[in-house]
Parts: structure tokens; C-alpha cells; sequence
């Protein structure tokens, strides 16, 4: 009797084998092209506005108030949309709503390239920034999603990578397109050469991106969005406008209600989270993951020291050493040259070191490049600029190891389907930290009257920023290597 029972019982499976596994999405071959190429036209806009102003403002007829709101109301725009932005794709889809972004930025580059008037390009560029704002956290959270383990180390090495080829070789694309005239479309084309790659780009979106979205669809929480959006545009503005304008009192009142105004959401977001009816703009949970909240310190202080660099750099080679805008660019190739040989290996190092000891190697990198800069800019002002060659090198190869890992770092332990609403977070911490850095190492510059010792003393204040970053690093998780 047990014999025909058991023969009528069916055999216990077997247990799956590692091929019979599901296996992870194959991600698509353009992916990375297509999320990079929008990441590369954002930074490279940023930067390379510095280089077309002068000829902008005789172009176009504008006042020292409208060539400010063409630089600030792209930033503004970005930094204020984004944390939105990241919750827009969690709910909508991050294809969606990057492509989407992606279309409007090749619009407002248009619109950029064939302003009439300064008022119709600081709308252009404000429609730039909001465009700009949807793509940036959906970069992020697609290479969170899309990718794991080695693969992901080496997809945000060149996110890296991209990012700083932006920013470091802006200024100079700007002073070889400014200087070749194509056309006869002088400063215009610093615009309007995004219309091919944005249009080559958005052909592609459909065909190589995977749609990926939160799967219980959040909600867009109004009243976050709303109490987040002006927080951030209380925080920007004054910090873009206040160093031009002297810091006059309306400055200080809307630095005062930002903050109230963040702490208020923030309190609306804990009592969100907990809430079994209410979707959060941001989950407070994700604080509680120490490579979160350790790792947007770590964020904050190596993006307080970009803008700022970026910026007290050009003032120094243009008004310190009367170079113009293409021969300061050129100057600004040997720091791209030092980043471009880390970035491209940075995803083999953070296999052999960790993200923790990368990130410290490279703020200390950075840390002794800024020193060299320090002791090459306290020179007389008529000093040759080679000399600033092997501080910028080094510095640039500090920055090639930075980073990469420490914006993965703070996606690492993010489950995926709060990756839109963490990316945003991410995002508006680097644009956060590049405006209170630019102000800040602005008073230093500004205050020390002579051109030679203010770039001295700003670097070596950003040297001593890094110094803190390094230090920070001991709070994040160690992690183990990574093979692979």
C-alpha cells in the first residue's frame, strides 16, 4: 500500500540550478550612451555660459541684471525641480519622464540659440534648467536599477567620467566654438550644438532604455512638492544673488525662511512615511541606511569645492594672468588631463580598495593639488601659468577618484523602487552644495582684495575642505571590495 502511494506521489523537484534561475534583464547596449549623452549636455551647459556672456551681452543689448538670471535661472531651475523630478519618475516611469526631459532641453536649446532678446534667453534657460532637473535623477536611478554588483561600479565610473569632461572641457568647447564662428552663429552655437546630440539622443530613448518605476505608483505629495520647491528656491537664489548684490537684507530673510521652510517639510515627510494613507516626496526611511545619510555628507563636501574651484580658477587666469576665455580654457586641459586617466580606472581601484579608501585617496590627491595651486597662485600675477600645470594634474587626479564612488556609494543600499525619489535627493545635494560653495569660497576670494593672494587663499581653503572630506569618509560603511 505505502509502494502505490508513493507512486502515486509526484517527485520533489529538484532545486533549481543557477541557470535555471531567472536572470537579470540584459541591459540594452545604448543605455549608457543615451543616459550620458544627457548627462554630458547638462554639465557642458552649466559651464560653457561662462565663455559666450561677454558676447551675449553686446549681442543682445543685456544688462549686468538679465547676463546674471541667464546663468542663475538655469541653476535656480535645476536645483528647485529635482527632488520632484525623482518622484515623478518613480511614479510615471524614469523612461518616460527622461525622454520627456531630454525633448524640452533640445527645445530650450533651440530657444537658447535663437533668443531675440535677453528676456526671451533667461526663459530659455530657466525652461533649460526644469528640463535639466527631469533628466538628472532618472540618470541616477536607471543606473541604480538597470545595473548590479562590477557592472554598476564601472556604469557610474562613467557617469564620472562624463560628468567632469562637462564641467573641466566646458569652458574650453566654449572658446573653440565662440572662436571658430560657425556660421557666423558666434556665441549661439554654444546652444544650438546640443540640437543634433539631443535629437540623436531622444531617437534612441525608446529603443535603449527599460522602463522602470516604482511598483506601488507613490503619490506626488502637493504639499511637499510645494514646501520643498520654494525651500530650495529661498536656499539657491540668494546664494547665487548675494555675492553679486553685497548681500543685502532680502538675502539673509529668504536664507532664514529656507530653512524654516525645510525643516517644516521635513517634518511633513516623517509624519508622511509613517503614515498608512500618505506618500511621502521623500522617504525618511532613508536616512536610516548609513551609506545614505553618511554618504550625502560626503556629497556635500566634495561638491561645496567644484563650483567654487571651477569658478576662482577662471577669475585667476582671466583677471590674475589676462588670459581669455580660450587660453584660460587650455589651462583648465590639465586638470581634465589628470581626470581622465582615474575616471577611466576608477571602477578597478573601488574593486581593490573600496569605495571608503578611494574616496580618501582622492581627497587627499585633491587636497595636495590644491596645495601646489596655493603655493604656484601666490606668485606675482604676471607669473607664468605652467607653473600651475602639476597642481592642477594632481587635483584632477583626485577628482577622477571621487566622483564615481561617492555618488554610488549613496545609492548602494537604496531598494530600488525608492531609487527616483533618492537620486532626486542626491541631485539637489550636489547643486545645493555647488551654490553654498560658490558663496562661501566667494567671501574668501572677494575679501582678500589682491587678485594673486585671493586665488591663494581660496584654494587653500578648498584644500582643507577636502581634508574634511576625507574625514567624513570614516562615517561611511566600510564595504568590501569588489571583484569583478
Amino acid at each position: 500500500m505505502s509502494t502505490a502511494l508513493n507512486a502515486r506521489r509526484p517527485a520533489p523537484a529538484a532545486p533549481a540550478t543557477p541557470a535555471a534561475q531567472a536572470a537579470p534583464a540584459p541591459v540594452p547596449k545604448g543605455l549608457l550612451p543615451v543616459v550620458l549623452t544627457a548627462t554630458f549636455m547638462t554639465a557642458l551647459d552649466i559651464f560653457v555660459v561662462n565663455v559666450a556672456l561677454p558676447s551675449l551681452q553686446s549681442d543682445l543689448g543685456a544688462g549686468p541684471a538679465a547676463v546674471q538670471w541667464v546663468m542663475a535661472g538655469f541653476s535656480l531651475a535645476l536645483a528647485a525641480g529635482l527632488v520632484t523630478a525623482g518622484r515623478l519618475g518613480d511614479r510615471y516611469g524614469r523612461r518616460r519622464v527622461f525622454g520627456l526631459g531630454l525633448a524640452l532641453f533640445t527645445l530650450a536649446s533651440a530657444a537658447c540659440g535663437l533668443a531675440p532678446t535677453a528676456a526671451t534667453l533667461v526663459g530659455a534657460r530657466v525652461l533649460q534648467g526644469l528640463s535639466a532637473a527631469l533628466m538628472g535623477p532618472q540618470v541616477l536611478a536607471i543606473l541604480r536599477t538597470a545595473f548590479s554588483g562590477a557592472a554598476q561600479a564601472r556604469a557610474f565610473a562613467r557617469y564620472g567620467l562624463t560628468m567632469g569632461v562637462g564641467a573641466v572641457f566646458g569652458q574650453l568647447i566654449g572658446g573653440l566654438l565662440i572662436r571658430a564662428d560657425l556660421f557666423g552663429l558666434g556665441w549661439r552655437s554654444c546652444f544650438l550644438i546640443n540640437l543634433p546630440i539631443g535629437l540623436a539622443a531622444l531617437l534612441l530613448v525608446r529603443r535603449s532604455l527599460p522602463e522602470s518605476r516604482a511598483p506601488q505608483r507613490p503619490g506626488l505629495d502637493p504639499v511637499g512638492v510645494l514646501l520643498v520647491t520654494t525651500a530650495l528656491t529661498g536656499l539657491v537664489l540668494p546664494l547665487i544673488q548675494g555675492p553679486q548684490l553685497d548681500w543685502p537684507l532680502w538675502t539673509g530673510l529668504c536664507l532664514g525662511a529656507s530653512v524654516a521652510l525645510l525643516a517644516v517639510f521635513a517634518v511633513h515627510q516623517h509624519r508622511a512615511t509613517g503614515s498608512a494613507t500618505a506618500t511621502p516626496l521623500v522617504d525618511t526611511r532613508l536616512f536610516r541606511s548609513r551609506s545614505f545619510s553618511a554618504g550625502l555628507l560626503a556629497q556635500l563636501a566634495f561638491w561645496l569645492g567644484q563650483g567654487s574651484f571651477f569658478l576662482v580658477l577662471a577669475l585667476h587666469l582671466q583677471l590674475g594672468r589676462g588670459l581669455d576665455a580660450l587660453g584660460a580654457g587650455l589651462v583648465f586641459t590639465a586638470i581634465g588631463l589628470g581626470y581622465l586617466i582615474t575616471s577611466n580606472t576608477t571602477h578597478r581601484v573601488t574593486a581593490r580598495l573600496g569605495d571608503r579608501r578611494t574616496i580618501a585617496f582622492g581627497g587627499l590627491l585633491m587636497a595636495l593639488g590644491l596645495g601646489l595651486l596655493a603655493l604656484a597662485g601666490y606668485e606675482a600675477a604676471d607669473g607664468g601659468v605652467g607653473w600651475l600645470a602639476p597642481g592642477l594634474f594632481v587635483d584632477g587626479l583626485g577628482m577622477g577618484l571621487v566622483i564615481a564612488p561617492v555618488t554610488s556609494v549613496v545609492l548602494a543600499g537604496v531598494e530600488p523602487r525608492l531609487a527616483g525619489s533618492a537620486a532626486g535627493v542626491v541631485s539637489t545635494v550636489q547643486q545645493v552644495g555647488g551654490a553654498l560653495g560658490i558663496a562661501l569660497i566667494g567671501l574668501v576670494y572677494y575679501g582678500a582684495g589682491d587678485p594673486t593672494a585671493a586665488f591663494g587663499h581660496s584654494v587653500l581653503a578648498l584644500a582643507v575642505l577636502e581634508l574634511v572630506l576625507v574625514g567624513l569618509v570614516r562615517f561611511l560603511p566600510p564595504g568590501a571590495p569588489r571583484r569583478g
